[in-house]
C-alpha cells in the first residue's frame, strides 16, 4: 500500500514536525531549523534551512493557501513566514514567554493558535499580526491542536490528559478526560461522517497519547453555541506511546506512528511502515496527493507512495471524475480541483463558503464578486473559464452508465467481467 520513494537526512537532530502543502514538505527539528522541500523532486529550496528560532522547533505548519509558514520553539516564539521566500513576516511571543509547543491556522487563515507548556493558548489575528484572545487548560501542557473544518472551534490537547474544545472566542465549550498518561496528538478530518442519529455537523476527531492508544471521536455542533466530544473507538495494535496521528483528506486512512508507523482504518492495521530506526514522532499526508511524510528520533524524514487502488486519500480528482460528475463533488472534491487548476490559494475561502460540485458550476460573475468578495479582474476571469470548461465535461459525460456495467472497486467500465470472491475493507467512517 505504500512505498519508500525518498529519505530526507539534512536535520542534525530529532524531527518533531512535517507539513505539507499543495507544492511543499516542511520539517522541524531539535537543531534549531525548518527546512523546506520542493514536491517535485524534494530538493531543498535555496532559502532553507529558516533560521530564527534559539531553541528547538516543536513544531510547523502551513496555512492553507500555502504561502505562509508557522513554527513555534522552546524560545517562546511563534515565527510567520513568507513560505515563498522564506522572509520572516512575524514574531509573535507568548505573553507568558512559555516555550511554545503547539501552533494550527485555522481553515481560512483567519486565525493562528499557539499552545504553550504552562497550558496557555493563544489566538492570534493573521490579518494584523496580532494577538486577538487567549486562555488557559487546568492543569499540564499544550501539546496538541486541531480546527474544525469550518474554522469556528479547535480542539487542544494536553499533557496531563485532556482534550479541551474552543470557539474563536476563546470559551470552552466541553472538555474530556482522553489518555489517562496524556495527549500526544489529535487531528480532525474535514471529511463529515454520520454519528447514527445525525446526518450533519459531524466530523471525526482522532487523539493518542502516552497511554499506547489512539481513540476517535465525534465532534458535534449542537449549534454556534455549543459542541460536544463524543467518544465512538479505541484503535488498538500499538505496544507503545503513540506519538503522532494524522487523517487522510478524505477521512478514509489514519496514519500514526510510535516504533512503527501504522495506516489503519477502523481498527484494521492496513500496513506497518518500519523503516525508521527510533520512535516516528511526527506524520502526515499531502493534501490531494499520493504522499505521506514521516519523521523520526532518527533524524530522518521518510517519504511514501501510497497505491491509489487502496481505500485511502488521495485518489485525484481527475480519477475521481470518472465515477462522478462535478455536481455531485463534495466540499473536499472542489478543494482538490482548485488545488488542480493552480488555485490553491482559494481553497479556505471555498471551504468557508461550503462550495460543494453543485455550487461551484452555478458561480457567476456577481457572486465571485459580492458574496465571496474576489476582487482581481484577471483571478475571476480564470476562475470563471476554469468553472465553463467543467460545465462542458459535465454534459459530455451525463448519459449514466448501469452501474452493473461498472467494476464494483474501481468503478471503470467492465471488459470481459467475472466473478469472484472478495472481501469487504471497513473505513474510519
Amino acid at each position: 500500500m505504500a512505498t519508500l520513494i525518498h529519505t530526507l537526512t539534512d536535520h542534525s537532530d530529532d524531527v518533531n514536525c512535517c507539513a505539507f502543502s499543495s507544492s511543499c514538505l516542511a520539517t522541524c527539528s531539535l537543531d534549531k531549523t525548518i527546512r523546506i522541500y520542493s514536491l517535485n523532486d524534494f530538493t531543498e529550496l535555496p532559502y532553507s534551512p529558516l533560521k530564527g528560532h534559539t531553541y528547538a522547533v516543536h513544531c510547523c505548519c502551513f496555512s492553507p493557501s500555502g504561502h505562509t509558514l508557522a513554527s513555534c520553539s522552546t524560545d517562546g516564539a511563534t515565527i510567520v513566514w513568507d513560505a515563498r521566500d522564506g522572509r520572516m513576516l512575524a514574531v509573535l511571543e507568548q505573553p507568558t514567554g512559555s516555550p511554545v509547543r503547539v501552533c494550527r491556522f485555522s481553515p481560512e487563515s483567519t486565525y493562528l493558535v499557539s499552545g504553550a507548556a504552562d497550558g496557555s493558548v493563544v489566538l492570534w489575528n493573521m490579518h494584523s499580526m496580532k494577538f486577538y484572545r487567549s486562555g488557559n487548560v487546568k492543569d499540564g501542557s499544550l501539546v496538541a491542536c486541531a480546527f474544525s473544518p469550518a474554522g469556528n472551534v479547535f480542539v487542544t490537547g494536553s499533557s496531563c490528559g485532556d482534550l479541551t474544545m474552543w470557539d474563536d472566542k476563546m470559551r470552552c465549550l466541553c472538555n474530556e478526560k482522553a489518555h489517562d498518561l496524556g495527549v500526544t496528538c489529535c487531528d480532525i478530518s474535514s471529511h463529515p461522517v454520520s454519528d447514527g442519529e445525525r446526518t450533519s455537523g459531524c466530523f471525526q476527531m482522532a487523539s493518542c497519547g502516552q497511554d499506547n492508544k489512539i481513540k476517535v471521536w465525534f465532534i458535534l455542533f449542537a449549534d454556534f453555541l455549543g459542541g460536544e466530544l463524543r467518544y465512538k473507538c479505541t484503535l488498538s495494535g500499538h505496544s507503545a506511546p503513540v506519538l503522532a496521528c494524522a487523517f487522510s483528506y478524505d477521512g478514509q486512512v489514519l496514519v500514526s506512528g510510535h516504533k512503527y508507523s501504522f495506516l489503519q482504518n477502523t481498527g484494521n492495521i492496513l500496513h506497518t511502515l518500519s523503516q525508521h530506526t527510533r520512535y516516528v514522532t511526527t506524520c502526515a499526508f499531502a493534501p490531494h496527493s499520493l504522499l505521506l511524510a514521516t519523521g523520526s528520533m532518527d533524524k530522518t524524514v521518510h517519504i511514501w507512495q501510497l497505491d491509489n487502488k487502496q481505500p485511502c486519500a488521495g485518489n485525484s480528482i481527475e480519477n475521481d471524475s470518472k465515477i462522478r460528475t462535478a455536481e455531485n463533488w463534495s466540499e473536499d472534491d472542489v478543494s482538490a480541483w482548485l488545488c488542480a487548476q493552480g488555485f490553491a490559494e482559494l481553497v479556505g475561502l471555498f471551504k468557508a463558503n461550503n462550495i460543494d460540485g453543485k455550487e461551484l458550476l452555478n458561480l457567476t460573475r456577481e457572486s465571485l464578486i459580492n458574496e465571496l468578495k474576489i476582487e482581481s479582474l484577471g483571478l475571476r476571469s480564470k476562475i470563471l473559464q476554469k468553472i465553463e470548461e467543467l460545465r462542458m465535461k459535465t454534459v459530455s459525460v451525463s448519459v449514466a452508465v448501469p452501474d452493473e456495467f461498472l467494476c464494483p472497486i474501481t468503478r471503470e467500465l467492465m471488459k470481459d467481467p467475472v466473478i469472484a470472491a472478495g472481501m469487504t475493507l471497513s473505513n474510519v467512517e
